[in-house]
């Protein structure tokens, strides 16, 4: 764990004003690699989607991926970017052994988008976070350091290299430098990515999932003295991954170097770690400047030119922007503030909007997502969005309790039924004789019986305690197996003994 000294995150602000650089990496959601035919899907066994081109064989030459081209411009013209009429790929040199080429083909001064920004809401205020640049570039392959007991390279006994993700299509976002924002700082950091997640996730250009190193942010810090206008030394703290530590390692970062700066000592311009678990940072490598990868353009692959009708063809498909779709949905649904929030929270909204389009209540829906089936993928482990069941199959579920023909605990074994892989909603109430007992005879039988079992809770409804006809309702839900309308059950309760509220 690292044990650097931390000063007061509130004298830390009072002293210095924060100066942050955020530089997003988004695996684009394409069937096939940047620059080969090779498959991008994620999980697949180690070094099983890769090909001459991808492990730089003598001789491959690549091709660029027109759909990540699109998917490149779509994402700068949704960020307010210029797209580049004309620009070209570049060789970023340097070794490292996951990269098989020992040189990256990324974009260095000709990036396809720039000049562009996008505005995040931090405690009801309005910060605009300047894009410096979004160019295009390969992801890396993946390696795995096996023994050691950070699971870095340090103290490992061997590592493992997977190339399966070597030559994924890519996309960098970077911003320009966020000054001004002082103690929000950290806040401004999350609400920024979060907002980028949201935004690259309806563009449908990716998954965005963070988990999965899908969507990746470097988060440079450094610190000037309040008030000076020269920016101190920035370290950049790699590969976070999680909305929570964006905010954890910036608020880190910002007590460690103004506790490093006040006891004399000088920031080392470098990369650094993130530790999920303790919630610091620790020393990475000497950070190289532009110069030590001796860009130079790639010699093996044309210059992109965007045709400008084409371009404007991808502006006009741009789908309403996240936030304002989710302002008007809730004024559709007529939720609350945090009833909407949970929604965002659950990553819920889209499956909500789906299922109240499939014909379900939008307040109904909203029950069934964030709570029963926000169980069942806490449960399992996942996204509500990986259970295998359908906003439209939800949406029939919910139609057929409004109808009367299901009862909530019935419906949540039609649920279970669908999620289990036993078919369509119908097919589950068949299998499982799901029906709804509504035959007041069968049902005074079982009052009666529940009644005859229970004369001393009998004798409290008599006496006014209403509230104890409860359990003669749970005893007949029990001897119905929960096919029973409650509400049913509890007139004929009260009626059979004559309660205050009956007749």
């Amino acid at each position: 764990m690292n044990t650097a000294a931390l000063l007061d995150y509130d004298e830390a602000i009072e002293r210095f004003d924060p100066v942050l650089g955020l530089e997003v990496h988004v695996e684009l959601g394409t069937a096939t690699k940047m620059f080969c035919p090779c498959p991008t899907e994620f999980g697949a066994p180690p070094n099983t989607q890769v090909c001459p081109v991808c492990l730089a064989l003598p001789g491959a030459m690549p091709t660029i991926n027109r759909t990540a081209v699109e998917y490149a411009i779509r994402i700068g013209l949704a960020l307010n970017c210029t797209i580049a009429p004309w620009c070209q790929f570049a060789r970023k040199n340097y070794f490292y052994p996951d990269m098989p080429k020992n040189f990256q083909t990324s974009q260095y001064d000709d990036p396809i988008a720039s000049n562009g920004y996008l505005d995040v809401q931090v405690d009801g205020e309005t910060v605009r976070v300047e894009i410096e640049r979004a160019h295009m570039e390969e992801d890396t392959g993946k390696s795995t350091h096996v023994g050691g007991a950070t699971g870095r390279i340090h103290g490992a006994e061997f590592s493992l290299l997977d190339y399966n993700r070597a030559g994924v299509p890519l996309v960098e976002i970077v911003t320009k430098p966020i000054v001004g924002t002082k103690a929000s700082a950290p806040q401004v950091a999350r609400a920024y990515v979060t907002a980028l997640r949201d935004l690259l996730k309806s563009l449908d250009v990716s998954d965005v999932r963070m988990d999965q190193g899908s969507l990746r942010c470097d988060a440079n810090v450094s610190l000037t003295p309040a008030g000076n206008p020269v920016f101190g030394t920035r370290t950049e703290t790699k590969n976070v991954n999680s909305l929570r530590s964006v905010e954890r390692a910036i608020r880190y970062e910002i007590t460690r170097q103004a506790a490093v700066l006040l006891d004399g000592g000088r920031i080392t311009q470098e990369t650094r770690h993130f530790d999920e678990a303790s919630g610091t940072t620790s020393s990475g490598r000497s950070k190289e400047t532009a110069e030590d990868y001796r860009y130079f353009p790639e010699p093996d692959l044309v210059p992109v030119a965007p045709d400008a009708d084409w371009v404007e063809q991808i502006r006009a498909a741009l789908p309403e922007l996240p936030w304002l779709r989710r302002d008007r949905l809730q004024a559709e649904w007529g939720f609350t503030d945090l009833e909407m929030r949970d929604l965002v929270a659950a990553d819920a909204v889209g499956l909500l909007a789906a299922t109240v389009d499939a014909g379900a209540p939008a307040a109904a829906a909203r029950s069934w997502w964030t709570s029963y089936l926000g169980q069942q993928a806490n449960a399992q482990g996942i996204g509500l969005d990986e259970l295998a069941i359908t906003p439209a199959q939800l949406a029939a579920v919910i139609g057929k309790v409004t109808a009367g023909e299901l009862t909530t605990k019935m419906a949540q074994r039609v649920v279970d039924g669908v999620l289990a892989g036993e078919g369509e909603p119908d097919e589950v109430i068949a299998a499982r004789g799901l029906v709804v007992v509504n035959d007041d005879s069968a049902l005074q039988k079982a009052v009666d019986e529940a009644l005859a079992a229970q004369p001393a809770v009998a004798d409290k409804i008599r006496s006014g305690k209403v509230q104890a006809a409860g359990a003669i309702v749970g005893a007949v839900m029990k001897a119905t197996k929960g096919q029973a309308d409650a509400a049913r059950v509890r007139e004929l309760v009260l009626a059979t003994v004559g309660g205050p509220e009956a007749g």
